[in-house]
């Protein structure tokens, strides 16, 4: 358990001036990952439907990054990280999330 949490601590560090822009991520494979765990195969219009609205995430992200606040991009991009196969869906999700806490 220690060991994780070092690895994510550190991972952190790293992470930070990946914060001052929009990440890139490889959403086809998240997306394939994700659609084979839910159906238990290969849908490709699944998937590609995925990818469509992972675009859309990245797009809305590419024009309000600089509206969130620096830590907050920081901690979000670290925790899609973490978590698997990274998601501009997900990523803008805990943006916004953090956006409503404030």
């Amino acid at each position: 358990m220690a060991i994780q949490f070092l690895a994510i601590v550190v991972g952190a560090q790293l992470l930070l001036p990946v914060a001052d822009g929009v990440p890139r991520f490889d959403v086809t494979q998240g997306c394939r990952l994700d659609n084979a765990a839910v159906a238990g195969l290969a849908d490709t219009q699944s998937a590609n439907s995925c990818v469509r609205d992972e675009q859309r995430a990245r797009i809305k992200l590419l024009s309000n990054w600089s509206k969130f606040p620096h830590s907050n991009r920081a901690s979000c991009v670290a925790e899609e990280y973490s978590v698997g196969p990274p998601s501009y869906v997900d990523l803008l999700t805990c943006l916004q999330m953090d956006q409503w806490v404030r």
